[in-house]
């Protein structure tokens, strides 16, 4: 399914308001020129990420698309905020010198070696001096006692079971959590689990429907809650607002709760 781009959402937005471009400029004080390359996805003549989203906030706002939900989806679509860079990752050195160690004998080492020397050099001579190969006396399976009781048979004890780790117990133990979308007409829909790490971000397409899985938690941003019907965990739970409003929804794995 191939996203929406943030620059024909606008458009398509502008044009079922029933706005010219220099109608549109008027309102938002933003030059044609500007708002002709937002709609083309070119934000290069925006200044910047900072007021490229300033523009996104203003356009989205004049043709009555929810802001907050636009700026996000500029974040998406363009790398999201800036990461800072921290000081010490720059001004650190690309190569570290190492300096070669000077070190004197390693008498232990030699030590060791010498004594190892002598052991061999005893055991030879005691086993050369008796004249014989020493063996070792093979007893049969037979022979050999048993350590289970005279009244249990070998065939009645049960195969010892592997005990199970804590990391598997931990693994069973963890609920996942499925969400399933249903777009009754298109809207903008961006999904990410527990520790914030996004599964989708985009336009879900009329008709269209769509199913994440995560363990604990699935939390939920929707650019109007009118438009689609969500099911949890095999539960409908039916839309969740109204024509037009964004909404944001986390769920767990038994209930939903409001985020």
């Amino acid at each position: 399914m191939n996203e929406q781009s943030i620059g024909s959402m606008l458009a398509e937005a502008r044009r079922e308001k029933g706005l010219t471009v220099g109608q549109l400029s008027a309102s938002t004080r933003i030059r044609e020129a500007v708002l002709y390359a937002i709609e083309r996805d070119d934000f290069s003549l925006c200044g910047g990420d900072f007021y490229a989203r300033g523009h996104v906030r203003s356009f989205a706002r004049a043709v009555g698309l929810d802001p907050a939900t636009m700026v996000q989806l500029y974040d998406d679509q363009h790398g999201g905020l800036p990461v800072p860079v921290k000081a010490t990752a720059v001004f650190q050195a690309d190569r570290r010198v190492k300096l070669r160690e000077r070190r004197g004998p390693n008498w232990t080492m030699a030590l060791g070696v010498a004594l190892a020397i002598v052991v061999v050099f005893g055991v030879v001579r005691v086993m050369g001096g008796s004249g014989q190969t020493p063996t070792a006396e093979i007893m049969p399976a037979s022979s050999i006692p048993s350590l289970l009781p005279s009244n249990v048979a070998p065939g009645d004890v049960a195969p010892v079971q592997p005990r199970q780790t804590q990391a598997q117990s931990t693994a069973r133990n963890l609920k996942m959590v499925t969400v399933k979308v249903l777009a009754r007409r298109s809207a903008y829909v961006n999904v990410r689990d527990a520790k914030g790490r996004k599964l989708f971000a985009g336009t879900l397409a009329k008709g269209k429907s769509s199913t994440w899985k995560a363990p604990s938690e699935v939390k939920l941003l929707i650019g109007d809650a009118g438009a689609v019907s969500l099911q949890v965990n095999g539960k409908n739970l039916g839309t969740l607002g109204s024509r037009g409003q964004t909404i944001r929804r986390s769920f767990g794995p038994s209930a939903a709760r409001p985020r």
